[in-house]
């Protein structure tokens, strides 16, 4: 009698749908880790775009481990981890290297102070995660750390976007928005986390339109759109603020309204 033939496995499924995310998300340390090498090398356009590229796979990796269901506790730590490399002590490094170096002692204090607030927020972040989902999902506190690292990086993006509309001292600015975006970090100003999404069936073509359109600007004029992609989202922080109160006051109205509501007497 013939024994039935047993698939020969590395790894059982369930690991293997976890290996996946979390691969990506050494893929991006790696890249955010380059990114301080192009910079000691002068590249600096080179180690925008590794922090670029390093921002997109942190923003993929998350996705797909929820949508092959490959979440695991030691995912969620490794991402907060790289978090700190990729868009804390990387952003920092490459700013040191620019412009910060040339305030001595000072530059390097900003930069640790923006590490440190790259790491708190995060820590943060691990400690609210985790309870029962509600509208607040829809929003983080403060401003998330892929987004911090790019923002810092502004001047230097703004530099080698070639746009001549300002002239800027950039050993003063780089400084003041070190500062304020280390504010914003651990701030609890609420900023659109885009987690929760619900895009209409019949606008789903606008919106693959509009995400090929996004990477066909970044891919034909990298540092024009990067600089325009910061301008909007730093409009955005306010606009996210009054639409969290909005929805909050709203909520607020509904249950009073509900708890006034009078009981039915037979």
């Amino acid at each position: 009698m013939n024994e039935p033939k047993k698939n020969f496995k590395i790894v059982a499924e369930t690991k293997a749908r976890v290996i996946l995310p979390n691969t990506l998300t050494l893929i991006g340390v790696c890249i955010g880790l380059t990114s301080i090498n192009f910079a000691l090398n002068g590249n600096y356009k080179l180690s925008i775009i590794a922090i670029l590229l390093a921002a997109i796979i942190d923003g993929l990796d998350g996705r797909i481990a929820r949508l092959i269901k490959g979440t695991s506790r030691v995912g969620k730590e490794l991402d907060s981890l790289t978090d700190v490399i990729s868009f804390g002590v990387a952003p920092a490094f490459i700013m040191y290297f620019w412009q910060l170096n040339s305030l001595g002692k000072v530059g390097w204090l900003i930069s640790l102070i923006y590490v440190v607030c790259v790491a708190l927020r995060l820590a943060r972040f691990n400690i609210n995660t985790g309870g029962e989902s509600s509208w607040k999902d829809n929003f983080f506190e403060g401003v998330p750390s892929p987004a911090g690292g790019i923002l810092v990086l502004s001047p230097l993006i703004y530099e080698s976007s070639g746009f001549d509309v300002f002239n800027l001292n950039y050993q003063l600015i780089t400084p003041i928005i070190f500062i304020i975006i280390s504010i914003l970090l651990i701030s609890k100003m609420p900023t659109y986390s885009f987690k929760k999404i619900v895009v209409p069936r019949s606008t789903t073509i606008f919106l693959l339109f509009s995400i090929v359109l996004l990477f066909g600007l970044l891919l034909i004029f990298p540092f024009k759109a990067l600089i325009i992609g910061c301008v909007f989202y730093l409009f955005l922080i306010p606009a996210s603020g009054i639409h969290f109160l909005k929805l909050k006051k709203d909520l607020k109205n509904e249950s009073n309204l509900n708890d006034q509501e009078p009981e039915d007497v037979l």
